[in-house]
């Protein structure tokens, strides 16, 4: 006797899912507003002064620091804060659960959650750049292919920690203040708050191979055309390869 065989969601079925996953991002207005809105703020903020002042390469202050910390911020806020707390949502609601006995199973929610977020990150990075570009004369970085390579590292990184954040958070309201915390602790050791040059010494050396500060310093070093330091691709790396595996290990469908 043959066995049936099991039905497995086709393109619809993924295009469909993506569709309500960007649903209920857009209906997020806290979730949909702040990784782009709080980015612009810092950037039109800083440009007025920091696009005049040259540093590297012919490179200003905008392009060199404010720019890369501001893609940053977009990148974290939406991998590390908003994204957990869907998918907290959907396992204490049991959404995960009743999926994981169809054919679609729940890592198809994974999926489409990461490339709704993805697109939000593009949307937010895009809109920031474009503002630099277009109102405060700044220039692409001189090594680009460089710069899109670090920033896809960026944003695997940002998305492992989000994981490790979905996974041990109880709650969606959990997962956002877990989120936040992990945030600006990241963001404290990597420049958030000012100049990572006015605080102790191990403090900096932890930022650069800590994410947040692996981020800014690598996408700065693509921007003037410098060498990126290796510390920053390793945190990166390992950011994302020990991320996935944590998360991977005690990630939970349900809530039991």
């Amino acid at each position: 006797m043959t066995a049936p065989r099991t039905h497995r969601p086709g393109a619809a079925a993924w295009l469909m899912l993506i569709r309500c996953e960007a649903k209920m991002v857009a209906r997020d207005t806290a979730g949909l507003v702040v990784p782009i809105g709080l980015p612009l703020l810092i950037l039109a903020m800083s440009a007025s002064t920091a696009s005049s002042e040259t540093v590297v390469n012919d490179r200003t202050v905008l392009e060199v620091f404010v720019l890369p910390l501001v893609i940053a911020i977009v990148v974290a806020t939406i991998g590390i804060v908003n994204m957990p707390s869907f998918l907290a949502y959907y396992r204490i609601s049991g959404i995960l659960r009743r999926l994981s006995v169809t054919p679609a199973s729940p890592a198809m929610v994974l999926v489409a959650q990461a490339v709704v977020g993805a697109v939000q990150t593009l949307f937010g990075v895009g809109a920031a750049v474009l503002t630099a570009f277009l109102l405060f004369a700044a220039r692409p970085p001189v090594d680009p292919f460089t710069a899109v390579g670090v920033f896809a590292l960026i944003m695997g990184a940002m998305y492992a920690v989000g994981m490790i954040v979905a996974a041990i958070a109880p709650t969606p309201n959990a997962a956002v203040a877990i989120g936040l915390v992990v945030f600006f602790a990241l963001g404290a050791c990597g420049g958030l708050f000012g100049s990572p040059d006015a605080l102790p010494d191990p403090v900096v050396q932890a930022g650069r191979w800590l994410p947040f500060g692996a981020s800014v310093e690598a996408l700065s070093a693509a921007w003037a055309g410098t060498a990126i330091a290796p510390a920053n691709l390793i945190g990166l790396a390992t950011a994302m390869g020990v991320g996935s595996a944590v998360a991977a290990t005690v990630f939970r469908w349900d809530r039991s």
